[in-house]
């Protein structure tokens, strides 16, 4: 297991601090874990995992579009 730092999924997604903690809130995008009392981390699978749905999600039907 892989534990990555923000500037490596920055690196990655391209969504801001701000972003991310709105759709870690959510249960939309992998949750953060907490290595210290200022630093934290992501499970770098869960984020491969989490854009490899979008990745494989393009082209199909958007069941929420009217």
């Amino acid at each position: 297991m892989r534990i990555i730092d923000w500037k490596v999924l920055k690196g990655t997604i391209p969504f801001s601090r701000q972003h991310i903690a709105r759709l870690e809130a959510i249960g939309a995008f992998p949750k953060r874990v907490q290595l210290g009392q200022c630093r934290v981390g992501w499970v770098e699978s869960e984020v491969t995992s989490w854009l490899q749905e979008r990745i494989d999600a393009r082209g199909k039907p958007n069941d929420t579009a009217p």
